[in-house]
């Protein structure tokens, strides 16, 4: 048997199969560890750094495995950036192995992901399909909106924002019914 990272990720809890989080059907896995704590946030159980559970980015892949119609994996939190490297570990793996696109939520901006020049953060966004960013905002919050929480927040093409050097808003199949 093929020995996987033993490298922690602190983990608010899991959800193996969702078509609410990301595009398809998807792999949720929900970190532990939140510095933004938005009024009215929709996961508060996550915030506490010390909460939660481990478990390795080997436990989490295998766990991934286990189901071959997924889509992909979603990162949601908590927040997703305050763990970068483990993150950026098993997200490199799932794609080097199974090709699996990756989207993450973030109460960070886009620009204040970039503006930090950490090198696991930069490798996370660079292996991202879809970002969804910034803080979720109560008095800005939208039930009707794909994805996210809040009219402030942003949903990301990551794949054309780095080939245009620009931020590209994600469209999907659905916008235009």
């Amino acid at each position: 048997m093929e020995e996987y990272s033993k490298t922690n990720i602190r983990v608010c809890g899991v959800e193996p199969e969702s078509i609410v989080d990301g595009p398809g059907f998807r792999y949720v896995l929900f970190v532990q560890g939140c510095p933004h704590r938005c009024e009215g946030c929709h996961n508060p159980e996550s915030h506490d750094f010390n909460a939660g559970f481990d478990m390795t980015v080997g436990d989490v892949y295998l766990e991934f495995l286990q189901n071959p119609f997924l889509n992909g994996i979603t990162l949601s939190g908590g927040e997703p950036f305050c763990q970068p490297e483990a993150l950026l570990e098993l997200v490199q793996l799932i794609k080097q192995d199974r090709n699996k696109d990756v989207m993450a939520y973030s109460g960070y901006t886009y620009e204040q992901l970039v503006a930090m020049h950490n090198p696991a953060v930069d490798g996370l966004l660079d292996e991202l399909s879809i970002l969804v960013d910034g803080r979720f905002e109560l008095a800005q919050r939208n039930l009707t909106l794909r994805y996210r929480g809040s009219e402030n927040q942003r949903v990301i093409d990551m794949k054309k924002t780095r080939e245009t050097g620009e931020i590209v808003i994600y469209k999907s199949s659905f916008d235009d019914l």
